[in-house]
């Protein structure tokens, strides 16, 4: 089965390069940028800026082959590509959730930015806390990892995936 997807916009960064990104989201709050949305698209836009925050996904456009274990940013151990948040996967796709300032034509501005400049977006879902929020939850190989998860900064392991 073949599945082709065409961006329905571009992200504005202020990050050029992977080296150097926010880890996650919440680790970017202090970084501002947009996404410009193609104008066939834009109509799709209305009633999104009610919204505090949405979720972007993204195809890692920088993103060259993968590997099926990987060391991810908060271990020494070699873990499962699936049990991480490498970009570096056989599908690199991303999933971002940003805080939307607001909505101007079919430009969207946003904060809590953890993608580089041009990053191509596949998609755009409101986040809804009721549906996206869990109670229980188990952590994995990340238990006990995550202390200042929300603060990092992208090391030299994502150079490799230019």
């Amino acid at each position: 089965m073949k599945i082709e997807l065409s961006p329905i916009g571009y992200v504005r960064s202020p990050f050029k390069e992977p080296s150097g990104v926010p880890i996650q989201t919440k680790a970017g709050n202090e970084y501002r940028g947009t996404v410009e949305i193609l104008e066939q698209y834009s109509e799709g836009l209305s009633d999104l800026d009610g919204f505090s925050h949405i979720i972007l996904l993204t195809y890692l456009h920088r993103s060259k082959g993968y590997d099926l274990k990987v060391f991810p940013f908060l271990d020494d151990v070699k873990r499962g590509v699936f049990s991480t948040r490498a970009p570096r996967r056989p599908n690199p796709i991303g999933l971002h959730l940003v805080r939307l300032e607001r909505v101007e034509g079919s430009i969207l501005h946003i904060r809590d930015i953890d993608m580089i400049d041009g990053t191509p977006v596949l998609d755009i879902k409101p986040y809804i806390p009721k549906g996206d929020e869990r109670e229980e939850y188990k952590l994995g190989w990340l238990t006990g990892k995550i202390e200042g998860f929300e603060t990092r900064m992208a090391d030299k392991r994502f150079d490799r995936s230019q």
